[in-house]
């Protein structure tokens, strides 16, 4: 997937800056999400990774993405055919909604818990975790009955382990050195 990610990041910046600029980052959003799942397609994903031609190719996507796809979006996915890399429009799509959220300052966090977090804890999570990351957060909250208390709080590459067995990792591993 990292090849894929390098091949698809000059792509999903260059959609971006150009949806930045026209002020079209939402539906961009949308044409990329809705064209990178056409691309996941089994049947797609085949026909894209045989040998037809670059023109072939490119026709073949724009026709089933149909009007979802905008004159703009249609070009992307020309150049795209044209360089051979039209395999990579999932990650297009994938970089492009990592870009948005940056540019929106909005983090979704995952929370898992061993029972099920009232409105009014989501609530003070949520302050929480915008203080600490300063952006605005959308939780994912889930319940895993393994735990046996505390959470599990993961916000792309941090994770914050509040778990009773967490905490008692961590003392074992401080008394033993």
């Amino acid at each position: 997937m990292s090849e894929l990610t390098t091949i698809a990041r000059p792509y999903a910046k260059a959609a971006f800056e150009f949806a930045v600029d026209k002020g079209t980052v939402e539906s961009w959003n949308e044409m990329l999400f809705f064209a990178g799942e056409v691309a996941k397609n089994e049947q797609i994903a085949q026909f894209l990774s045989g040998s037809a031609s670059a023109e072939k190719q490119s026709e073949i996507i724009i026709s089933v993405c149909a009007e979802q796809l905008n004159e703009n979006g249609q070009n992307l996915v020309k150049v795209m055919a044209e360089n051979g890399r039209l395999t990579a429009l999932p990650a297009v799509a994938e970089l492009f909604a990592e870009f948005k959220a940056d540019y929106d300052k909005l983090i979704d966090v995952d929370v898992v818990s061993a029972t099920t977090l009232t409105a009014e804890q989501q609530a003070s999570l949520v302050a929480a975790l915008e203080k600490r990351f300063a952006r605005k957060v959308k939780l994912n909250c889930s319940v895993d009955e393994t735990i046996v208390g505390g959470l599990v709080i993961k916000a792309g590459d941090t994770v914050i382990d509040g778990t009773v067995r967490g905490k008692l990792n961590r003392l074992a591993t401080t008394l033993q050195s």
